[in-house]
């Protein structure tokens, strides 16, 4: 069954609101720092999903594709807590042979807790780096910033 992408998209930057739970923190009520990975992660594939590429679809292509995280730069500058809605934002930059950049920010309202800078790569089920298919690429090409 398909599921609609979550969020949206404004100006080329996908938004994707969270709520953070008890299990998203530490024991003192704020985000545990591994969680805001997974919110990025969510952040990614929806944007994906969005420009109308599926992780499930990749899979079952003629060559099955996954995407990887290949290098990730974080700057924590600011904690989010228990019951926060963050609002986590993802701008794909750059396309070129099997990897994207993406540039990524968690916000609590206007305030910047998190950004990060993101190469994902496009890998076969070995391993091995693939080059975006072209319909891929097209896809994902009116979406770069």
């Amino acid at each position: 069954m398909f599921a609609p992408p979550a969020g949206q998209l404004v100006d080329k930057t996908h938004h994707l609101p969270i709520r953070i739970y008890y299990e998203d923190t530490d024991f003192s009520g704020v985000v545990y720092h591994a969680s805001y990975l997974r919110f990025m992660e969510r952040g990614r594939t929806e944007c994906l999903r969005l420009t109308g590429i599926g992780h499930t679809e990749l899979l079952e292509g003629e060559t099955p594709l996954v995407f990887a995280v290949r290098r990730m730069n974080i700057e924590f500058s600011r904690p989010a807590r228990i019951d926060d809605v963050i609002n986590v934002q993802t701008r794909f930059t750059a396309s070129r042979g099997a990897r994207i950049e993406v540039q990524q920010k968690i916000l609590r309202a206007d305030e910047v807790l998190i950004s990060a800078q993101v190469q994902i790569a496009c890998i076969d089920l070995n391993g091995r780096p693939r080059r975006l298919p072209p319909a891929l690429g097209t896809l994902l090409a009116s979406f770069l910033s």
